[in-house]
């Protein structure tokens, strides 16, 4: 059996709501006051106690050969100090347990802005050239635990990705 791996380069795109939608949402800044409405973030943090918390990391690059989801909540996620980042992202499949490789996605997402995404959405990332970000993030308490499935590129496929 051979251990050799394809990397397979995936163009990446500024996100846009429109071109995210399938993933998840955008959030921009808006006005103070502003009610309520579908530009909003449309959380479900339901299933157990929200954990919201900055995670420093540092020096990721632009590879990836594992991708996961959490199907039981949403997560937000953003860059602090105004610094743009890489993800990958799959649109959720609930009926398969591996992401369909022709979906997969990769974006820059700005400094000024988070992306929420939805239940069940693949995911890889947050990556980036800068030698340290730190980031928000949204998720519940024990998503890492009881709500984190993720798929192996190299032993389902001898594959690698590189965001370009």
């Amino acid at each position: 059996m051979s251990t050799l791996q394809t990397v397979q380069q995936l163009q990446t795109q500024w996100v846009t709501s429109e071109n995210f939608r399938r993933y998840g949402q955008v959030i921009c800044a808006s006005l103070d006051g502003k009610a309520y409405d579908a530009e909003d973030a449309k959380l479900n943090l339901q299933n157990g106690i929200p954990r919201f918390y900055i995670m420093r990391l540092d020096k990721r690059g632009r590879k990836f050969n594992t991708i996961t989801r959490h199907v039981h909540c949403t997560q937000c996620l953003g860059a602090l100090e105004g610094k743009d980042w890489l993800m990958a992202v799959c649109p959720p499949n609930n009926d398969l347990n591996e992401p369909a490789l022709e979906e997969i996605a990769a974006f820059r997402i700005p400094g000024n802005c988070f992306i929420k995404l939805h239940e069940g959405t693949w995911h890889a990332g947050p990556y980036f050239d800068h030698e340290t970000i730190d980031f928000y993030n949204l998720e519940l308490a024990d998503t890492n635990v009881v709500d984190h499935f993720t798929h192996d590129f190299v032993k389902s496929h001898q594959l690698e990705f590189e965001m370009v």
